[in-house]
């Protein structure tokens, strides 16, 4: 039986991460390509990674590279490509370089992998998904940003913090765009069935809502660089859903038409991940305040991207 193939574009902290990921889950086989200038870096890593094999005992073909042409025929493409996030830089300060970065990755993968699922983390990802769309013309089920997964995995982790529970009983959701902008469901939060409103009050929710939604920018702060295990553990939970055909319900980065009154864009949303790529959009029912915070967040996608097209009209 064929390994699927996973190919990871970007060979930095985020691109390396999510190749060790999927190596000690034995996904597929796996390739990281990066820039020319950085050819001998990313296979210089991906050795290294492969000879990890014998001892955490994965079978895999790990190639580093910077030639396109080894993505042929990629089941699941993985693109990380852009210049991560600085201390002072808003996610909207990495438009214009990096539209220019994930254009021209999304046309090379639509060249050499035409029916691949591709999954994009590139900040700002609401802004690059839809970049990733226009210009590779896949149709949108196979389009899927990385975002809630990650928001979910930050706020999990600190309401399990509060408790001094295992990460494992704790069950989130959240809605919208990544980060400042995703707007977080506490109605729908548990601790193994348990309302999380039950267990902590109602202003230890928030604080760790707020948490959540600032992680990113707690990171880059600490240390001077954008998070990479973390958004690597997400983007390739979702790699897995799609190569097994699992059929997770997970939060992600999906088009949505009438879902959620979208109209059109690429919003955060619980989607049924399989081989097919966003195979299903989840709506769950939100209250008067939630729509209204699931709104704003929209209303900030459309905004990033009227950016885009505005300032790359071949885009629009």
């Amino acid at each position: 039986m064929r390994r699927a193939k996973i190919t990871i574009i970007g060979g930095g902290n985020v691109g390396a991460s999510c190749a060790l990921w999927a190596a000690s889950k034995e996904l597929g086989d796996i390739v990281v390509l990066d820039i020319p200038k950085m050819a001998d870096t990313v296979k210089g890593r991906m050795l290294d990674l492969a000879q990890c094999s014998p001892v955490e005992r994965f079978d895999a073909v790990i190639l580093g590279t910077a030639d396109y042409a080894d993505i042929a025929d990629s089941d699941v493409v993985v693109v990380t490509a852009g210049v991560p996030r600085k201390p002072g830089m808003s996610r909207d300060d990495l438009i214009q370089t990096n539209v220019k970065i994930v254009r021209s990755v999304a046309e090379q993968v639509a060249k050499h992998s035409p029916g691949a699922v591709m999954i994009v983390v590139s900040n700002p990802l609401d802004a690059m998904v839809y970049t990733a769309w226009k210009a590779s013309g896949f149709p949108t089920n196979r389009i899927v940003g990385q975002a809630g997964c990650l928001d979910v995995a930050r706020f999990r982790t600190f309401i399990a913090m509060e408790l001094g529970v295992s990460v494992e009983d704790i069950q989130a959701l959240l809605l919208g765009g990544h980060g400042d902008d995703m707007v977080p469901l506490p109605r729908y939060t548990s601790v193994h069935g348990i309302p999380v409103s039950s267990l902590l009050p109602a202003e230890t929710i928030d604080r760790c809502v707020q948490r959540a939604k600032g992680g990113g920018g707690e990171i880059v702060k600490l240390m001077g660089t954008s998070a990479y295990y973390a958004p690597a553990s997400g983007t390739i939970m979702m790699v897995e859903s799609i190569v097994r055909d699992k059929k997770r319900i997970l939060p992600c980065a999906a088009y949505c038409e009438s879902e959620y009154g979208v109209g059109g864009y690429f919003v955060g949303v619980p989607c049924v991940l399989g081989t097919g790529g966003v195979e299903k959009i989840i709506q769950v029912d939100l209250d008067q305040a939630e729509t209204a915070l699931m709104d704003e967040s929209i209303s900030h996608v459309k905004d990033l991207v009227k950016i885009v097209q505005e300032t790359f009209p071949e885009l629009a």
